[in-house]
């Protein structure tokens, strides 16, 4: 009786084992049969690997042999086609897309032109249409997350959270009147108030946004370091982009570069993010490499406005955080960042004389995982692995300017185009599939975006208020 007894609790442990062994975890969304590149430490390539999502989060990321142990409430079945991270965006003014192809060859565009121009037309209801029209842009070409400088940046995080997009949105400060401040102390504390509305949102992240040093007092940049450190949020800047600053910054410090007075100022901090950071020398990388700074290579803007290519490839091979973006649409008029990689890869190689340089692996990580720690979010995002949250874009391979693909990182570089991109999933929700917008009226935003032009020509152009 006791060998029975022993005998079917040996069966029933072995039962209990293979059960085991076989189970099924249900998850929310399965990503099957795809190229998964995963940005991960290793650079990770699973040739018909799977992504498997639960709640927001990603739950696992194999080669596709365990394809078995998960049941899905919903499937995307990738067919080869390319999974990766979703695209950082480091540096955009998202607004601005109703401004776009207006003077694009002026000289000295942003204070003859751009200034002017906004000083007659910002307002609650153009940064919305904006906004409106640049996240579609972006979630259709792939961008995941982005961060922003403009005014009334509250209505920005309205159509950011109504999308399903992720944003880190600076509030900009500016010496002189702008459409929601009148002075500096006044951008502050719209910027604080808020801060202090969405500080606790889950894809929101608010931010400081001083225009540059130039435009902006030694006060006034130490004060918003220090409310930055209170806040524990961003500050997101031009940095070194222009002569004009150069000059500027000169003439207050004694003959310092820009990244040489913000140091001496205290505001490098691992808060800040510099935008551009095109004349800097070796003692200024190193200085903000010291003070942990994250950096927004914008290639495209910076070529079209003749400013110069900024060293980003030093400073990416030096171990600074640095990531790609598009600036805004009145500078580098396009705001996916899929637009930059040929750019970037091409220019480089150019400048440094070098056909290895900037190999399209060091321009994917820079969209990706670079541009997460760029804004300090790579423990959240930038590479597909377990626990990250679940930032995913699907990338058509089957296009003919993809097709064939053999090494799927030069294809993203060299042939891709933003309209391959045919799903993009934000926090686990899936906001385009089939290049089709499921959380926002691609047609109405922009019928509103086109009745805006209307008035922006009545008041601009036809008027001739505005020199171009």
């Amino acid at each position: 009786m006791f060998k029975k007894t022993l005998l079917a609790v040996s069966l029933a442990a072995t039962s209990l084992s293979s059960a085991s062994a076989f189970a099924v975890e249900q998850v929310d969304l399965l990503i099957k049969n795809a190229t998964v590149l995963t940005m991960d430490q290793k650079k990770n390539v699973f040739e018909h690997g799977l992504v498997a999502v639960k709640d927001n989060k990603i739950v696992a990321v194999t080669d596709g042999s365990d394809l078995k142990e998960y049941e899905a409430s919903q499937t995307i079945d990738a067919d080869g086609d390319i999974v990766m991270p979703g695209l950082i965006n480091t540096h955009t003014h998202v607004s601005m897309t109703v401004f776009r192809s207006m003077a694009d060859d002026v000289p000295d565009r942003l204070h003859r032109y751009i200034f002017p121009l906004e000083s007659k037309l910002v307002s609650r209801d153009m940064v919305r249409i904006g906004a409106q029209l640049g996240n579609v842009e972006m979630v259709k070409g792939g961008v995941t997350t982005y961060a922003d400088m403009y005014y009334f940046e509250d209505e920005v995080a309205k159509t950011v959270d109504k999308i399903g997009m992720r944003a880190v949105l600076g509030e900009t400060v500016i010496k002189f009147p702008v459409a929601d401040a009148a002075n500096a102390d006044e951008g502050i504390q719209y910027a604080v108030n808020f801060i202090e509305s969405y500080k606790d949102h889950p894809r929101i992240t608010p931010a400081f946004a001083p225009h540059a040093p130039y435009t902006n007092t030694t006060e006034t940049l130490k004060k918003i370091t220090e409310l930055s450190k209170k806040y524990d949020v961003p500050v997101l800047i031009h940095l070194a982009e222009s002569e004009r600053e150069n000059q500027v910054i000169a003439e207050r410090s004694g003959g310092k570069s820009p990244v040489e007075y913000m140091a001496d100022i205290g505001a490098l901090t691992p808060n800040l993010v510099g935008a551009h950071v095109i004349n800097v020398s070796d003692s200024d990388i190193a200085l903000l490499k010291q003070h942990d700074v994250g950096v927004a290579h914008n290639m495209s803007a910076n070529i079209k406005s003749a400013k110069g290519v900024s060293p980003a490839l030093k400073m990416f091979d030096d171990g600074l955080r640095i990531g790609l973006g598009t600036d805004g649409p009145m500078s580098g008029n396009t705001i996916s960042t899929i637009d930059e990689f040929n750019q970037v890869a091409k220019v480089h190689k150019l400048v440094n004389k070098d056909r290895a340089a900037m190999p399209p692996v060091k321009v994917i990580e820079m969209a990706t995982i670079g541009a997460a720690r760029a804004l300090h979010m790579e423990d959240k995002i930038g590479s597909l692995e377990p626990g990250k949250l679940a930032d995913i874009i699907v990338v058509d391979t089957k296009a003919p300017n993809m097709v064939p693909v053999y090494n799927p990182y030069s294809a993203l570089v060299y042939s891709a185009y933003a309209t391959n991109v045919k799903h993009t999933i934000v926090d686990g929700k899936v906001l385009m599939q089939d290049r089709q917008l499921l959380t926002a009226d691609e047609k109405a935003i922009r019928d509103e975006a086109l009745k805006f032009a209307d008035t922006v020509r009545k008041t601009v152009i036809e008027s001739g208020e505005v020199v171009q």
